[in-house]
């Protein structure tokens, strides 16, 4: 693994890059994270699967977001338009490395920006698919029940609630869990939507982790990758076995969800 910062024209932003372990390389792979504290609960898992693909012979560059993880900036400084030029802006980076077949790999809400970004490549991509978030505006509200936690009667959370909108509708930056975040970034996030891009259609291998025996993909899920698949993408989804690694107290591995993605890009050659 090399670690580096990428220049932007606004402060740097940390990478990690995992070369192929290979001399001809299986593919390249850009890993989108996903919002918040699922980040930090995220990154060993994110980690653990990186290195396996490298040594399974494919390049893979993560990157830390504006306001992120390593990289410049605060979080308040975060919107969903700068989070798409890092996604873009690593991309380009990861072009001068590789050649090889191209897969967007998000995780929960980074599967949004994947969408988001996919329409401003100039070639066809597939994707990866971890926990994936369908609404950004359902994602950000779940975001808001954080600052309303702790046993608060409906209508003090009410009342909370409706004093984060009134600052947003302000102009002002709202700060829950100890992230704040701009009317911007709330904004961008509300807007997107997990459809599928106006490209060349590819492959998507969408996976949702559960520890319940014969459990499966969720309803709402369902829909949305009947709309993916309407638009000519070939999607695989598959429930597998293991914790919500991203939101647990403790820090947790799901070492099918590994194997599986390995399968899956595998299909794809």
């Amino acid at each position: 693994m090399r670690p580096f910062f990428l220049p932007t024209d606004a402060g740097h932003r940390f990478c990690a890059y995992h070369p192929a372990g290979s001399d001809k390389a299986r593919g390249a792979i850009l890993y989108l994270h996903p919002f918040a504290e699922e980040m930090n609960k995220s990154r060993r898992m994110a980690a653990l699967q990186a290195r396996a693909l490298a040594e399974a012979g494919y390049h893979v560059l993560q990157i830390d977001l504006l306001g992120c993880g390593d990289s410049s900036g605060d979080f308040a400084d975060a919107s969903w338009s700068a989070w798409r030029e890092d996604a873009l802006l690593a991309y380009r980076w990861l072009r001068t490395q590789s050649q090889a077949p191209l897969t967007l790999w998000g995780l929960r809400a980074g599967c949004l920006l994947a969408a988001s970004v996919a329409v401003d490549l100039p070639e066809q991509a597939n994707f990866i698919f971890w926990q994936p978030v369908v609404s950004g505006k359902q994602h950000w509200q779940q975001f808001m029940r954080l600052k309303m936690a702790g046993g608060l009667s409906s209508g003090q959370a009410k009342a909370i609630a409706d004093e984060l909108r009134q600052q947003l509708a302000a102009g002002k930056p709202i700060e829950i869990a100890g992230y704040s975040a701009s009317t911007e970034l709330v904004a961008g996030l509300e807007a997107a939507e997990l459809l599928p891009p106006s490209v060349k259609p590819g492959r998507v291998g969408w996976f949702e982790l559960s520890m319940r025996d014969e459990a499966a993909l969720a309803p709402v899920s369902k829909k949305f990758i009947e709309q993916w698949q309407a638009a000519g993408f070939n999607v695989e989804p598959k429930v597998v076995r293991g914790p919500g690694f991203w939101q647990t107290s403790e820090i947790e591995d799901a070492p099918e969800l590994i194997e599986a993605t390995l399968a899956a890009l595998e299909s794809v050659r």
